[in-house]
């Protein structure tokens, strides 16, 4: 558990330094409690991300009361991720975020990821759409809405929203949330220029995302590396695990 709540901690505070947040609850990060299929990771309501440490975090139940720690789950905090985490037990982190390009792009009237660039091929089959916006998700049906949603992808794009990405693990979930912003990003700027934009065909989309789904253990390691540079700054961060023996590639000249 208690690496669980570095890694989950951790998860804000670095959402905090990307600017994926707005001021203290915009957007809301969660992780099923190891051993558990029914007790939830998250901040109390009121935390900023940027105060978020291991022993901030509350344990929430199915019902949103909580059974550890102190403070409550806000209110579309919940409805969002106990849907999610009902419906998909096999994504155990969700990660819930006002990105500004991943935002922007929820707001055109053709919100969607295209193959424009490499980035975008990441998440080439993996993307979900819910383009229905209707206001605050106060109430458990609209979180159940945004589950079906879903489906059996791991991104949902929010229309007028933002985007929720799910994953097997924090680090995993979290460096797809991270090039998810990039690859919305790239494709924001590029429709700037008002230039027609190419496609990558479909063929070499697939070939792509199959080669990033071959290596992705570098998402452990992108996690880990950026817990490191937080631990040099709070030693709450210090990752708990024997840190991974990182071996150099060789790489011939082409």
């Amino acid at each position: 558990m208690d690496q669980a709540r570095l890694d989950i901690a951790a998860a804000h505070r670095l959402g905090a330094r990307f600017q994926f947040n707005e001021g203290f609850n915009g957007g809301h990060f969660t992780l099923m409690a190891p051993g558990y299929s029914d007790r939830i990771l998250t901040i109390p309501n009121g935390l900023h991300w940027e105060e978020v440490c291991p022993d901030a975090l509350i344990l929430i139940d199915l019902a949103g009361a909580t059974v550890e720690g102190e403070g409550g789950v806000e209110r579309s905090a919940f409805h969002i991720h106990s849907a999610l985490h009902l419906r998909r037990p096999d994504l155990r982190c969700f990660l819930h975020a006002h990105m500004p390009y991943a935002t922007a792009l929820s707001m055109l009237k053709d919100n969607r990821l295209r193959p424009y660039g490499q980035q975008a091929l990441r998440f080439h089959t993996k993307c979900a759409y819910y383009d229905h916006y209707n206001a605050l998700a106060h109430e458990q049906d609209e979180g159940e809405r945004m589950a079906e949603a879903l489906a059996d992808r791991s991104v949902l794009f929010l229309g007028q929203h933002g985007v929720i990405v799910g994953g097997p693990t924090v680090g995993q979930t979290f460096h797809d949330l991270y090039y998810l912003e990039r690859a919305c990003m790239n494709q924001v700027m590029a429709l700037w220029t008002g230039q027609e934009l190419r496609v990558i065909p479909d063929e070499d989309g697939r070939k792509a995302e199959a080669q990033y789904d071959g290596q992705r253990s570098e998402a452990e390691l992108h996690f880990t590396s950026l817990k490191r540079v937080l631990a040099r700054e709070d030693p709450a961060f210090k990752d708990i695990r024997v840190p991974v023996n990182v071996k150099a590639v060789s790489r011939t000249a082409s």
